[in-house]
């Protein structure tokens, strides 16, 4: 498939079969994805797949941060149904920067801008991941509803980085149309000479 035909064909999937997927696809995926851009080429991205009975641990980690947060008034948004999808997919690889959070987003500066380079980098590598999978026949799930849980999934991970997302990767087991878009005179302007 071309680059332009996977980006057009590619969709998010929130069913996924049965059908476990190989650790070669996921090397291979991965192996894409670190071929991102990063600023300075820091490639500051580091991955943790969890696939097989280790899936459990991690719906349990994602359940008890979703319970906290309702408990402490906060709304769950969407975290339930994707806690449900979750469940389903065969694998999930969580995504983080190789940085520690930086103690407040409002002192140290230039930490934070480090954050959101690295953030960039990592949603470049993220893109090429998602798009890899959809060349071959796999379905993804770009999630960020993990931060509803991210203290709890952070500790189950043993991780101490920044998670800035996770990814549900599976057999689609559904075929959905394309989500409208916004046309390109809504979204850009031009400043002509």
């Amino acid at each position: 498939m071309e680059a332009l035909d996977a980006i057009g064909a590619r969709r998010s999937i929130r069913r996924f079969t049965d059908e476990p997927v190989s650790e070669a696809d996921v090397r291979a995926l991965l192996e894409v994805a670190i071929l991102a851009p990063s600023g300075k080429n820091a490639q500051p991205w580091r991955f943790v797949v969890v696939e097989g009975d280790q899936r459990a641990g991690m719906i349990a980690a994602m359940r008890k941060g979703i319970d906290k947060a309702k408990a402490d008034g906060a709304p769950p948004g969407s975290s339930e149904w994707t806690l449900k999808i979750m469940e389903r997919a065969p694998v999930t690889i969580f995504a983080f920067a190789d940085m520690e959070m930086p103690e407040s987003l409002t002192d140290g500066v230039p930490d934070v801008l480090w954050l959101m380079v690295n953030v960039q980098s990592i949603g470049a590598a993220i893109q090429n991941l998602l798009l890899a999978a959809t060349a071959r026949g796999l379905g993804t799930l770009w999630i960020c509803d993990v931060y509803y849980a991210i203290d709890e999934l952070c500790a189950w991970l043993g991780e101490s980085r920044v998670l800035v997302a996770a990814i549900s990767v599976g057999h689609p087991d559904e075929s959905p149309s394309p989500r409208p878009r916004k046309g390109v005179d809504e979204v850009a302007r031009w400043h002509k000479g």
